[in-house]
């Protein structure tokens, strides 16, 4: 793209002059819809988020038998919420804004078996190929015998003469990874130039081959995706137009009705959910979007948060280029501390799909990162990894910024705040090891919000 084409995008959108300048922004999607009418433009909907779901729940006694910390659950992947009062009240003084409502956060970090957000949509695609090949070859008759055999030996030297193959900054490698080998598939990890030592080493230690790429996130996926292709045994896990880690993501988002309902939170036309997701690609953030959407309807209003330096889901949508145009088109795309959103081009196809259902995005610098994981540990003892922080600020970004305040009065809330419900969905961090915690902390004491 040329500097008289971005040129034009800006003279079209002029908060793209912001963007390009690594300003923080907040953004509001005027493409948004009612949900019933956004859902009725695309090719899926409930009917495949419960099919993700029942593929999950066939597969948790083989969960449960593999990792006995699922048993609490009888093998269904989940994370708790958690109220964080004391980190609200900090953000409200320090930000001089007493935002209305309560603040909640979702503890994907606690996902068992790889302690994030990827866990849902990774592990669901891993265990779906598992499914196809098991039925393929006969190992299972159909869906409705018991996939505990799954764990057998039989199983795993079956697989073992497979491979499945993954582009990653990072964690969605360790949901594969861990996952896969679990299986007995072979695994190999191609990892950016972002990605953390510590990720790295993890999926080695569980015999993963892991290849390393001095390029950015889209160069390692791009050469994982031709070395799988070359190999007719080898599967790929595409993190840019794999429709099945949406739907894997989706459950995540459906499950959210039940789980609010147990905590005793309404969410209704007079009490509504406002939830803030980190945004690498996108593919996590738009298919939890879609199942709260599909769970809880124009009800819920969605927010994606990306680093400054790699707004690639907001350059997507404010454009309306999705995957055409990369964050370097905007002469972007630097280091950023938040290693597992650093991604210079969104998903075209998680794109597209979420222009009509997310109700904007806002962007954060990497001293804000490092202010909120430093606050949240601080005030609630909980340590995410610092791409899993960037929900948290949301609600105080809604409140404080013009085309936050414009999207309230558009949707008739501003006199419903008292009643809302405000979620950050965290996305990692349990898995982060103690030495490198405390390099984030230090590293982080000093930053301001």
């Amino acid at each position: 793209m040329t500097f008289k084409d971005v040129s034009q995008l800006i003279e079209r959108s002029p908060l793209l002059n912001d963007v390009k300048n690594n300003e923080e922004v907040f953004w509001k999607n005027s493409m948004v819809l009612p949900t019933k009418e956004a859902t009725a433009q695309i090719d899926y909907g409930q009917a495949e988020i419960l099919d993700a779901k029942e593929r999950l729940e066939r597969f948790a006694p083989f969960i449960e038998l593999s990792y006995p910390e699922t048993s609490d659950l009888n093998g269904i992947i989940e994370s708790p919420i958690s109220e964080i009062p004391t980190m609200k009240e900090y953000l409200d003084d320090k930000l001089n804004e007493k935002v209305n409502g309560r603040l909640w956060l979702k503890r994907d970090d606690l996902l068992p078996i790889s302690g994030t957000i990827k866990a849902r949509g990774a592990i669901y695609e891993v265990l779906k190929h598992a499914e196809t090949l098991a039925l393929e070859h006969g190992f299972l008759k159909n869906t409705d015998e018991d996939y505990s055999v799954f764990a057998s030996d039989e199983m795993k030297d079956f697989f073992s003469q497979f491979n499945i193959t993954v582009g990653t900054t990072g964690n969605l490698g360790i949901s594969v990874g861990t996952m896969g080998r679990q299986l007995g598939f072979d695994v190999t990890v191609h990892m950016s130039v972002e990605a953390k030592k510590w990720k790295k080493e993890y999926l080695k230690n569980i015999g993963v081959e892991v290849i390393e790429h001095d390029t950015d996130f889209s160069k390692a996926v791009e050469k994982g995706r031709a070395q799988s292709e070359a190999d007719p045994k080898s599967y790929f896990v595409d993190d840019e137009h794999s429709v099945d880690l949406f739907l894997g993501y989706t459950v995540g988002g459906f499950r959210m009705k039940e789980q609010m309902e147990k905590a005793g939170i309404t969410v209704d036309a007079d009490h509504p959910l406002f939830v803030y997701l980190p945004c690498g690609i996108g593919g996590s953030p738009g298919g939890v979007t879609f199942g709260l959407k599909q769970a809880f309807g124009d009800n819920v209003h969605c927010f994606f948060a990306e680093p400054t330096e790699m707004p690639s889901m907001m350059i997507g949508l404010m454009t309306q280029e999705y995957d055409a145009l990369s964050v370097f088109d905007f002469g972007l795309g630097g280091s950023t501390v938040a290693d597992g959103l650093a991604v210079p081009r969104t998903s075209g196809l998680v794109a597209k799909i979420m222009k009509t259902f997310f109700s904007g995005g806002y962007t954060l610098t990497d001293d804000h990162f490092k202010a909120l994981l430093s606050s949240l540990h601080s005030n609630e003892d909980i340590f995410l990894e610092p791409a899993a922080v960037a929900g948290i600020i949301g609600a105080h970004r809604l409140a404080q910024s013009e085309e936050g305040q414009s999207y309230l009065q558009e949707k008739e809330l501003i006199d419903k705040m008292s009643q809302a419900t405000h979620l950050a969905w965290g996305t990692g961090g349990s898995m982060v090891p103690e030495a490198d915690r405390k390099e984030f902390l230090a590293d982080s004491s000093q930053a301001s919000l």
